[in-house]
């Protein structure tokens, strides 16, 4: 099934946090992470809908960094909305209480 993927401006400030924070650990990290999650999300046009459910929404992990991509997934109109971008060594409860900010 082929998905229309449209990051919202909460994920879009979430990939922009990480980047920050990745670009203070070594020049160039951060756009490296920016390239690997953007190459993640496209996966999602052909393969959304399949993941777990955490916290109410579709979880993706990254394979190479500690982030989840939160997603809400539309079969009808054959769209998923990414939600959230989020660090998953944070804690699980704090995660929990920023996507319910989302729904």
């Amino acid at each position: 099934m082929n998905f229309q993927v449209r990051i919202t401006e909460y994920a879009k400030n979430d990939l922009e946090i990480a980047y920050e924070f990745y670009e203070t650990q070594k020049e160039g990290l951060g756009t490296y992470f920016i390239d690997i999650i953007l190459s993640e999300i496209k996966m999602l046009e052909f393969y959304g809908c399949l993941h777990q459910k955490i916290f109410g929404f579709h979880r993706m992990t990254s394979k190479k960094f500690p982030f989840g991509i939160y997603y809400d997934c539309n079969k009808k109109e054959k769209i998923i909305y990414i939600v959230a971008i989020l660090d998953l060594r944070k804690n699980p409860k704090s995660i929990e209480k920023y996507l319910k900010k989302r729904n």
